[in-house]
């Protein structure tokens, strides 16, 4: 995207069914049509009236086969990002928004479904991509080892106190306590049991790692112009960037920003393309797979440096509606619920909408960061409609 394409694009309507992990109550596209059925409802949109469908993150789901349940005049765009896993939730919307502007399409689909009957778990899925021998030869198995490394860099040689990750975990929980939709409605996090859970790998306990949950989450984009006949007020896309650093990736681990989440480029672009910079941010969602590698991010996009990032990542600064910058108002992949990071999106367009169970007020721009670390990622910029 570029400036002359922005707020071209626009969010219409927003769909989200979750469950425990393992206790779907449909197959995983039985889900993902109900999701995309919903968000269509809310928009006040013919699903048949779709032509378009964007995934990322190994998507199983081929457009072709959801064409039956949804009455599907015409498919016109189907695609899917390439690699990344959840680093390429913000560069879906990119290609949402490419087909639309170009004509390609009309009203497209963006969508993630994850149902552990259908798909098994994630955690193989992401070693297929992220996992070659070179790695798993050094004893590296799982994302969270990676993770892990890089996250020691940054504690050790960037001194960022560790302090910092229990901040942020503990501002998700007090969302997701307060969103009846979130695993851990009414649940306030027991900071006893955070700070004395299980290792997973060292420096992340239990209470730093996402958890898997079934479910799909669907999002409708049409042009801003269409939107505003629609029922719902729309929510524009300013911006969209993704990509990766010379050398940054999984082949070796081995990038000279070792500590970084990789979205350095990646956010100096968005801020350029859109003209707004990190004062300008209202609310953010931030795909957090591993505690430390979402304040990586926030330093990333320019939030904070590891200088003053105890300043900035402190519970009174990270929740709605009094902080500073609102971060994860759902309760994040933490504590709302994790289905490869499609709630994150959602909540962005409801805390803008104000129905967010956190809403912030007078809120009018929310970043959308991917997955960190992740070896491409991709951020956003939403933005309330301001005709």
């Amino acid at each position: 995207m570029n400036r002359a394409s922005q707020a071209k694009v626009a969010v219409a309507g927003v769909g989200l069914r979750q469950y425990k992990r393992g206790g779907a109550t449909l197959p995983e596209q039985g889900i993902l049509i109900r999701a995309i059925i919903d968000a269509c409802e809310d928009a006040g949109f013919n699903p048949a009236d779709v032509d378009g469908f964007v995934s990322y993150g190994d998507d199983k789901n081929e457009p072709v086969r959801l064409m039956p349940d949804l009455g599907t005049k015409e498919l016109r765009w189907n695609s899917q990002v390439w690699g990344g896993g959840g680093g390429g939730i913000a560069a879906a919307f990119g290609q949402a928004a490419a087909a639309i502007i170009s004509g390609q399409a009309n009203a497209v689909i963006v969508f993630r479904a994850l149902a552990q009957g259908n798909s098994g778990r994630m955690s193989a899925a992401v070693m297929r991509h992220h996992l070659n021998d070179h790695i798993m030869g050094a004893g590296l198995i799982a994302p969270a080892q990676i993770c892990a490394l890089r996250a020691q860099r940054m504690f050790e040689y960037h001194q960022v106190p560790h302090s910092v990750t229990e901040e942020l975990v503990k501002a998700s929980y007090y969302h997701g306590a307060k969103n009846p939709e979130a695993s851990s409605f009414g649940k306030e996090l027991d900071l006893e049991a955070y700070r004395t859970g299980r290792w997973v790998t060292e420096p992340f306990r239990l209470f730093d790692c996402s958890r898997e949950n079934d479910g799909a989450g669907a999002l409708l984009l049409v042009s801003t112009e269409q939107a505003r006949d629609l029922k719902k007020p729309p929510i524009t896309l300013l911006g969209v960037a993704n990509g990766a650093s010379q050398g940054w990736g999984d082949l070796i681990e081995n990038d000279t920003d070792y500590a970084s989440a990789g979205f350095k480029p990646v956010a100096d672009r968005l801020w350029e393309q859109t003209g707004l910079q990190p004062k300008d941010i209202d609310v953010v969602q931030l795909y957090e797979n591993f505690s430390a590698q979402g304040i990586a991010s926030l330093i990333d996009h320019g939030f904070c440096t590891y200088e003053n990032v105890a300043e900035f990542v402190k519970f009174e600064n990270l929740i709605a509606d009094s902080g500073k910058l609102p971060v994860n108002t759902s309760g994040g992949n933490f504590a709302q619920g994790f289905i490869h990071g499609i709630g994150t999106p959602i909540e962005a367009i409801r805390v803008l909408r104000g129905e967010s169970a956190n809403n912030v007020a007078n809120a009018k721009t929310c970043l959308l960061a991917g997955g960190p670390g992740a070896p491409t990622v991709s951020s956003a910029i939403f933005s309330v409609d301001d005709r």
